[in-house]
């Protein structure tokens, strides 16, 4: 099993930046992809980016490509979404999750843990 705890997150004007964190635990050697989605009031989950832990690529949705950015540490098996130039739009509560078996990774079926949600708002 996998544990996901994340951080960050909070309140920030349009145009500002913010980190979160999503801290892994427990069977952490298994992990191949960790996903971020996000759940807007009113909107389905949308998947925000995928990053292959095994140093592979990272991929991103268009909403997102360019202002944000995932990196990992693998010595503290932390993955960090920084999220710059943020927008009202981006106004959500953010998910990590563990896909350890592949499929699409921009489906949240194919994440099997999932971190405890962290809320992003953006004012305008």
């Amino acid at each position: 099993q996998v544990q996901l705890v994340q951080s960050g997150g909070g309140s920030v004007q349009a145009g500002g930046s913010l980190r979160l964190s999503c801290a892994a635990s427990g069977n952490t050697g298994s992990t191949s992809y960790l996903g971020w989605f996000r759940l807007a009031a009113g909107k389905d989950l949308e998947w925000v980016s995928t990053i292959d832990t095994h140093n592979g690529p990272t991929n991103y949705s268009d909403s997102v490509k360019g202002r944000f950015t995932v990196s990992q540490d693998n010595a503290k098996h932390t993955v960090y979404l920084q999220m710059n130039s943020l927008k009202p739009e981006d106004t959500a509560m953010y998910y990590c999750a563990v896909n350890l078996y592949g499929g699409p990774w921009d489906q949240p079926r194919s994440y099997q843990y999932w971190g405890q949600g962290t809320q992003v708002t953006v004012s305008s």
